[in-house]
Parts: structure tokens; sequence; C-alpha cells
């Protein structure tokens, strides 16, 4: 038997000795188990990141990086810190952009994962590992980038039943995992403006997230600096579950394989954005990431590259289609900037 199939029977043990579980258990538990044990990036895995995509993602992180330092005047010591930096293909690109512009800060991945620790010092070996934020240094601003690391953190779902709100649970209907509503009312922990929906709507909220956002916030208002969150999601309030399953670059059921795929919802940039303000942080505006790259620069960038490696046109083109087209990443990804409370506008931002 697998470790990973055990994971499914300890669920299942589980279930059976003391009763439903929460969502909130069994995504975290399987991400964990999941992230620990393999590279899930590329081709090879079970999905591709911008970063991936095109060098023109991170250069023009960097860029934007870059630009809001500069208009800063420039503070040192700086640190680059990165939240679930991948193989730290972006990070490169980032800090080879920030480079031409006389930005070389300190370099911090907050990272988890064993394996994927070895590959990111590959490609950035003078970056420091940190497995939290709490090791990151407070001397100086911060520069941080969490591109595709909110999306992964898990998710708690509450269902308006006929009897009132309750905690969406996964149970078990013989060996088949299915989600069922728990016993205990939660009408407290729904908004009072929106407790009042019809039997069957779901609310889901992300406990990780808003705790991510209020901790750089905070270091954004003692420390100075800047933050983008770049993910999928959503910036005005929704109802409904966003939970999907992705293995070998297809979506299957969230029930199939825990451990085995990536479970992920849609970022709530809407409430990321109240919680960072609760902070007194600086929220510098949530835009769509292709209006953003553009706002940026990527037709220019995507140009030149294509000029100096003409061969390579049509796979430039298409990658920069990706990124931007609003029927692929477009507009289903967002990105939203923070910053210090003394710190400048950042560009491509309406906030």
């Amino acid at each position: 038997m697998s470790e990973n199939r055990s994971l499914a029977d300890r669920f299942r043990r589980l279930i059976r000795a003391t009763g439903p579980i929460s969502l909130l258990h069994y995504m975290g538990e399987s991400n964990a188990r999941y992230y620990a044990s393999k590279d899930p990036f590329g081709e090879a895995g079970d999905f591709i990141t911008a970063p991936e995509i095109s060098q023109m993602f991170g250069e023009l992180v960097g860029l934007w990086l870059a630009d809001i330092w500069l208009r800063a005047q420039q503070p040192l010591p700086v640190h680059y810190v990165e939240l679930g930096p991948g193989r730290g293909t972006l990070a490169r690109d980032a800090l080879r952009a920030m480079a031409q512009f006389g930005l070389r800060p300190q370099v911090h991945f907050v990272e988890g994962s064993a394996e994927l620790k070895a590959i990111q010092l590959s490609a950035v070996p003078e970056a420091r590992l940190h497995s939290d934020l709490s090791t990151v240094p407070t001397d100086g601003p911060v520069l941080l980038v969490a591109n595709e690391f909110l999306d992964a953190l898990p998710v708690r779902q509450l269902v308006r039943t006929p009897h009132g709100w309750r905690e969406r649970m996964v149970g078990l209907d013989g060996d088949d995992f299915t989600f069922m509503a728990g016993r205990q009312p939660m009408e407290a922990a729904v908004p009072e403006a929106r407790r009042d929906a019809e039997a069957g709507t779901i609310l889901e909220t992300c406990p990780g997230a808003a705790s991510v956002v209020f901790e750089v916030a905070g270091r954004l208002a003692q420390q100075g600096g800047a933050a983008l969150f770049i993910d999928y999601g959503y910036d005005q309030p929704r109802f409904g579950s966003t939970l999907q399953a992705v293995k070998a670059h297809e979506k299957i059921d969230p029930f199939a394989a825990p451990g085995e795929a990536d479970l992920t919802a849609l970022v709530d940039f809407a409430i990321l954005k109240d919680v960072a303000l609760s902070r007194d942080a600086r929220w510098l505006g949530t835009a769509e990431q292709g209006a953003w790259l553009r706002a940026l620069g990527i037709e220019q960038r995507a140009e030149a590259l294509a000029r100096h490696r003409p061969d390579q046109r049509e796979t430039l083109m298409r990658a920069k289609e990706r990124l931007v087209d609003a029927d692929q990443m477009g507009a289903l990804f967002k990105v939203m900037g923070l910053a210090g409370p003394d710190w400048p506008d950042g560009t491509g931002l309406a906030g």
C-alpha cells in the first residue's frame, strides 16, 4: 500500500471512529502531504505557474519592485521575501531585473517542502530559507511576492441548511468521501449581512490566507516595503464552493486522491483587502493580471525578446497571450498590491 493511499485510509478510519472531519482538516492534511513529497511544477508535474510559462513574468515582477523601491528613496537594507517560491524561477528572473536598477536585496524564501528547497537553492544559491515569516529579518523594508501561494491554503466552507448555517464536513458514504452538514450552529461565523441566504448556499473562507496577509500587512506597517499577492481569485464578495483538484494538468474529483493531487480554491481578494487595511498597511489596488502585465510593458518586452530570438517569436507570443488573454490567465488571475504607510503607489494598480 502506498503512503498516499494510506492517507485516504487514515481519513476513513478517523471518520469512522470520530465522525465527519472539516473540509479545512481534509484539505490541509492532503496538501501538506502533497507538497512535502514531490515537485509538482512543469510539464512533468501537475500544473504550470506563470514564472514557468515565460521569463517575462518574473522580470516584470522585479521591475515593479525596483520601481517602487526607487521611488521610496532606495532604503537599505532591503529584503526580498517570497512565499512558496516553487522552483525559484520567479525569484531568479525578478532578481536579475532588479539588479539592472541597482536593487540587490537580501533574499529570503519561505518554504515547507524539503524537496523544493534543494531546487530553489540551485536556482538562487544566496537565498536564506525559512519555515515561516517569523524568522525573516526586521531590520529593513520587505519586498514580498506570493505567486499562487494563497490558493493552496485550506478553506473552510459553511452551508445554509433548512435549520440554519452549518459547517460543511467530509464524511463517508460506504468507502466514498462525501460532503455533509455538521451539527453545530455556525451563524456566529457568518457576517450578519450574509446570513439570510437560501438553503443550499455555500460560504467559503480561508483562515490561512487571512492570517498570512494579516502578518505581512503588519510587517509593512512597521518596517515599510511593498507586497504583491498574485493568484486566481475574485475581488467582489460571492457565495459558492470553488474547491478543485488538479493532477497531471487535469481537474479531478477533490476526493479522488488525497495527498496525490493539488487542492486549491479561489482567493477572496475582497476580504484580504479589508484584512490588510486593518493593520494600517496601504492597499495599492487589485487588478486583473493581464491588465497589470500590459501596464508594465509585457507587449514591448515580448517584441524585444522576439527581435533578439526571431526563431522563438511564436513561442514567446503564445506565452505572452497565455499570461494576459482574458480567456486564459489574464482575467481570472488577480494582482493585489500592499505597501507601508509612507510608500508610494504601485504601477498598474489603482487603489
